[in-house]
């Protein structure tokens, strides 16, 4: 099928209109006017004559302007497409379940129930680009604001600098590294094979944040961050290359003129997106905090706040894409009105994008057009996922003193999804005469990359030693909004069998609880006496100290072998002074100018001042562990490890920006 068909328009022809990053940004109604001005598009029933004489798009919908076409029985179409619309989504969340058990990719399962679905399969027939680009834009907007508004700004802060690294120059020299690979591939020309690299050159959001959240593991802090913010700000580079190349490839003017206009668009784009979105978020909470609606109508708000910011950014010529990112960041980081029940409205919300963009991406391909090119597009998928992609995030991250096992890591979670099948779908509605051809492999790239490393995940960080063992066990939590503005939060805790609180151990004096109910008897928490196990237990408590409740009212975890030798088999009080340890241990690499420090005060001078679980100082024949910190960030528990993880590192490639000086160091020394 041939769906360059649909729309017949090259986007170098749109220059003289609207700039093409406007063009991919605008909503539909615009784009249509745009696209009315062209007679070579058989699939738009609009008449330019007509939009003319009417004086303009406004009249001309409100009139009978469009061209006389056969009436389509729309109430006969209505019922059967909600039951095959709804029909894909059941059978989508009833698939959830197996794919948990046997730790499949969620994501591939629905991309594959919507290929199975489509015209290869049970004969579905879908083929509008432009329906399918702005479906899957909507939902995408939708996943990075719910992406933002989960992410904490002290992880953001910690990963800043690397992740924005990856996203911009990341970017750029995978998909050049990419093109190579598939010009002497497929033998296209350079610029088509860089477009090529372009379009499979950002890891895609949904993917990666739905398989580090929801894939059930708990990486180092630093990996995570690092990925999360790096997936959820590289879209804007590159659409802004997959554009650049289309027009250089596309444009009859001067290049030169070309480049300057396009460097100018990425500077606009990048530079509104970060700052309206900045401004968005705050406004978006201060409108929530002062206007006065009912509960359930909060989230609609916020979502729908957000989704006009993204239409606005994206009309104004800034990336949509970064700056709901950016404002859903803002508002999760601020006491917003109605926290709790927007948190669980975005949750569902970005389950249903998430299904909805797969399943569309799924109906639009035909596989059987992958055929001819199946081999070669796994020859280049191979060669992004082993070769270029590694060799960009190593080359990135060289300054920022990553860790060997940590770089690799970041690299295999490059994941591919449904950015890079969207940004394929711009050849086709350019009408470039191989924008069939990119878009087939690009769709194999992704199907390689969600069945490769999605699979891959939790095994490759268990190998590579970054998952981070669990310190308590599970945890029964409930928390209520409370109205206003509150700087408390209402959790409710169920008493379970053998936790701490049930053996003796008090609450701490900032903890506020106000009511017990026990056997549906609710009793006030002063006369209740001694807890019991199924109590439940409501208490006022600020944010940032629930972490360090929910040690209280866990089930205890035992301390395994793989938990000792990450956290170490001996505890450590971090106040004591460094020179006891020193003593104690014959420790000769700590320098004297550090003994009269404490412990904590050592760790954190070493880390670089800031700290989290799972971070090791080395002294020499044994390793500090920080095996827990506090509301502020402080250390409170130290393990110390006498035998040094034998797991560090496990690959040679990888150097790490200091081991390379280390090593320049050395030979420079021995000349």
């Amino acid at each position: 099928m041939e769906k360059a068909a649909i729309c017949k328009v090259a986007l170098g022809s749109l220059v003289g209109h609207l700039p093409a990053t406007q063009w991919l940004n605008c909503p539909p109604p615009l784009a249509l006017v745009e696209l009315a001005h062209h007679q070579d598009m058989p699939a738009c029933r609009i008449s330019p004559e007509g939009l003319a004489n009417k004086g303009g798009f406004g009249n001309y919908l409100s009139g009978s302007m469009l061209e006389e076409a056969a009436p389509l029985p729309m109430l006969d179409l209505i019922f059967p497409a909600f039951l095959i619309a709804a029909g894909l989504v059941l059978v989508s969340v009833m698939t959830s379940a197996l794919a948990f058990r046997f730790g499949a990719p969620l994501l591939l399962v629905f991309l594959g129930i919507g290929l199975l679905a489509g015209e290869d399969g049970l004969g579905i027939s879908y083929d509008d680009a432009e329906s399918a680009y702005f479906i899957g834009s909507l939902a995408l907007a939708i996943i990075l604001f719910d992406s933002g508004f989960d992410t904490k700004l002290r992880s953001f802060r910690l990963a800043a600098a690397p992740a924005i690294t990856l996203a911009t120059l990341g970017v750029a020299l995978t998909a050049g590294l990419v093109g190579v690979a598939a010009h002497y591939v497929f033998g296209l020309p350079w610029l088509e094979s860089f477009l090529l690299g372009a379009i499979v050159g950002s890891t895609d959001a949904a993917a990666v944040f739905f398989l580090l959240r929801v894939g059930g593991i708990t990486i180092r802090e630093n990996v995570r961050s690092t990925l999360e913010v790096e997936s959820g700000s590289n879209d804007p580079m590159a659409i802004f290359l997959t554009v650049m190349l289309l027009e250089l490839i596309l444009a009859q003017e001067a290049p030169t003129e070309l480049w300057q206009d396009l460097l100018a668009g990425f500077v606009m784009q990048m530079g509104l997106g970060a700052i309206m979105g900045v401004a968005g978020g705050y406004v978006i909470v201060a409108a929530a905090k002062r206007i006065t609606l009912e509960g359930a109508l909060y989230p609609i708000g916020v979502i729908s706040a957000a989704i006009c910011l993204f239409g606005f950014v994206g009309m104004i010529g800034g990336s949509g894409f970064l700056a709901v990112f950016v404002a859903g960041l803002v508002a999760g980081n601020m006491r917003i009105t109605g926290h709790v029940g927007l948190r669980r409205f975005l949750e569902g919300l970005t389950w249903i994008a998430q299904i909805a963009m797969f399943l569309t991406l799924g109906l639009f391909a035909t596989p059987s057009e992958f055929l001819d090119i199946v081999l070669p597009a796994i020859a280049v998928a191979i060669a992004l996922t082993f070769i270029c992609r590694p060799l960009a995030i190593w080359l990135c991250l060289l300054p920022f003193g990553y860790e060997r096992n940590e770089t690799a890591f970041i690299s295999w979670v490059g994941l591919r999804g449904a950015v890079s099948i969207l940004l394929g779908i711009i050849p086709l509605a350019g009408g470039l005469e191989n924008g069939q051809l990119l878009f087939n492999v690009a769709y194999i790239i992704v199907l390689m990359s969600l069945l490769l490393q999605g699979w891959t995940i939790r095994p490759m960080a268990r190998w590579l030693g970054l998952i981070v063992p669990a310190r308590i066990g599970p945890v029964e939590r409930v928390g209520l909004d409370l109205p206003g503005q509150a700087d408390h939060e209402l959790i409710v805790y169920r008493v379970v069998k053998e936790s701490p609180v049930l053996q003796g151990e008090r609450l701490p004096r900032w903890a506020r609880p106000s009511l017990v109910v026990r056997e549906g008897r609710s009793m006030r928490y002063q006369y209740a006496g001694r807890l019991q196990e199924g109590d439940l237990v409501y208490m006022f408590v600020a944010p940032q100290y629930v972490r360090l409740l929910d040690r209280l009212f866990a089930s205890p975890k035992k301390l395994t072998q793989d938990d000792a030798d990450f956290f170490g088999k001996f505890s450590l009080d971090p106040t004591k002074p460094l020179s006891a340890l020193v003593d104690a241990y014959g420790l000769s690499a700590v320098p004297e100018q550090h003994l009269d420090k404490s412990i904590a005060d050592f760790m954190k001078r070493r880390l670089g001042g800031t700290v989290e679980v799972g971070d090791r100082v080395s002294c020499g024949s044994v390793d500090l562990v920080v095996r827990d910190i506090g509301a502020q960030g402080d250390i409170k528990e130290v393990g110390l490890a006498v035998d040094q993880m034998e797991s560090q590192p496990h690959i040679p490639l990888f150097l790490s920006g200091g081991e390379i000086w280390r090593w320049v160091k050395e030979r420079s020394g021995r000349k």
